[in-house]
């Protein structure tokens, strides 16, 4: 007779503990475990999807978080057309990665350059993917998107934007995703079959994919552009050409922070993973730490560019805090799941220096990026790369990233150098990806008369001059130098007025 020991779900075992002619009864129990064990399953599926929704919601609400950070980096003038151009990213990049950009990012079986199958979602649900998947990622195409536009604004047509936002989320931008991220892509730490350097690329939310991708390509708009007009004197020093609204600033950088909580430790796609039986340690407590490393590298970043930007120019700049702060955010996007909290502190700190030594190259480059897009998001992505290759501890990476127990891990954390190369690598092809497909793209537009619109448009201002009006009334710095004139009005008696005595 069968024991306890030895016992599985089966109507024959059941009933030799049952006793004889209770075959009937042992096939009842048995049915009523298999439900239970289906509700169990579908109930991880739902909790798995709504964990992932719940994610993807919060990183579309970076979109707004971009607008109001753009909208208060740019003079008064051109509110209305930075604030356009934001929504005709998401709009735009919903489009084009529904029809294209998804399948060539994980459209798979397919090759390690580029996807193949569900273009225009077709096929989609499937084992693989569910809509959920393509929404989520959606929101990582168009911030991408976002990162670009920041670096070309106050003198781009409204025309160019629209064609490289359709190019940069339905090709570029995902052809580097498939490479590392699918689990087809040539250097994806998810090819357990066939990894780079037997290691594979951990760029966990895309400090390289997402970051580094949106800053290059905004790199090659605003160099091909040029800067804009007054932004570099006749000698050739830099002009401050400020914001308009440090408020709109800060406020977009809390909502970028919010909705970062989303970027980072949503990348896990689930959260109801076991990494033992029984445990209080598993997949949920790996998101945990992701939002914390997030937290302590964006914070680390904010207060050493405080007191670095307070020592190079006497001032205490909330912008320039802003923007470290979401410097130390984008280097630790690659690296969140698989480093300690101790090591995003490191991470948030160098980003600070490397974002004020790009922004001191900018300047020495006659480089114009009104919102420090390529210097932040290109800069300090690139960092976190590298990053991420020295400081990955071996417990976490095969717990994100199983299926191969003796994956090299951070060369400071004794994992050899093998990781590294493979990041050097991703840096590489990403600069020479972007370069090859937007460079050109925004070449050819520029030669079109397509890219820059006129001086006389830009002195005026794009809300005007394109948009029909001005956002809200304002006064830019330029008014302020203007010569001070005496308005004279006349007054009219009323009959409610007290004649003088003499």
């Amino acid at each position: 007779m069968a024991t306890w020991a030895t016992l599985d779900c089966s109507s024959g075992q059941l009933a030799q503990l049952l006793g004889p002619n209770n075959t009937d009864a042992a096939n009842f129990i048995c049915s009523q475990f298999a439900a239970v064990s289906s509700k169990l399953s579908d109930t991880a599926y739902a909790v798995d999807t709504t964990y992932l929704l719940f994610s993807a919601y919060l990183v579309f609400s970076m979109q707004l978080g971009f607008a109001m950070l753009c909208a208060g980096s740019v003079r008064a003038k051109n509110t209305m057309n930075i604030m356009l151009t934001n929504v005709l990213d998401a709009a735009t990049g919903g489009i084009f990665y529904y029809l294209f950009g998804f399948a060539f990012a994980f459209g798979g079986p397919s090759n390690g350059f580029i996807g193949r199958h569900f273009f225009g979602l077709r096929d989609i649900p499937s084992d693989s993917f569910d809509y959920s998947n393509f929404l989520y990622q959606w929101a990582f195409a168009i911030a991408a998107a976002g990162i670009t536009s920041g670096s070309i604004a106050e003198r781009t047509q409204f025309v160019a934007y629209l064609i490289y936002s359709s190019f940069l989320t339905g090709f570029v931008y995902p052809v580097v995703s498939h490479w590392f991220w699918s689990t087809d892509g040539w250097a994806s730490a998810a090819n357990t079959q066939n990894l780079l350097f037997g290691s594979g690329v951990i760029d966990f939310a895309g400090s390289g994919v997402v970051h580094m991708v949106g800053g290059i390509a905004g790199l090659w708009g605003a160099f091909i552009e040029g800067p804009r007009i007054g932004r570099f004197d006749h000698s050739g020093r830099s002009v401050a050409l400020r914001g308009h609204s440090a408020t709109l600033v800060v406020l977009g950088t809390f909502l970028l922070w919010f909705g970062w909580y989303g970027f980072n430790p949503g990348s896990f796609n689930k959260i109801l993973s076991s990494y033992g039986t029984g445990s209080y340690y598993g997949q949920w407590s790996a998101v945990g730490r992701t939002a914390v490393t997030t937290t302590l590298a964006g914070c680390t970043a904010a207060l050493t560019t405080l007191f670095g930007k307070r020592i190079l120019s006497g001032h205490w700049n909330v912008t320039d805090v802003c923007n470290g702060l979401l410097g130390g955010f984008a280097a630790i996007t690659g690296g969140c799941s698989v480093v300690e909290p101790w090591a995003a502190i490191v991470c948030g700190f160098v980003a600070a220096i490397v974002l004020i030594s790009c922004n001191k190259l900018a300047e020495k480059m006659k480089y114009d990026d009104p919102l420090e897009a390529a210097q932040l998001h290109g800069g300090c992505g690139a960092w976190g790369i590298i990053f991420t290759a020295l400081f990955a501890t071996k417990k976490y990476v095969n717990e994100v990233y199983p299926g191969k127990p003796d994956r090299p891990y951070g060369l400071f954390m004794g994992g050899g150098g093998k990781m590294l190369g493979a990041h050097l690598i991703q840096i590489v092809v990403i600069i020479g990806w972007v370069s090859a497909t937007m460079g050109p793209l925004f070449f050819v537009l520029h030669k079109l008369k397509l890219l820059r619109i006129s001086a006389e448009d830009e002195m005026a201002g794009m809300d005007l001059t394109r948009h029909g009006g001005f956002a809200y009334v304002y006064h830019d710095d330029e008014d302020s130098e203007k010569p001070a004139t005496i308005q004279l009005r006349k007054v009219e008696p009323n009959a409610s007025s007290t004649p003088t005595s003499v």
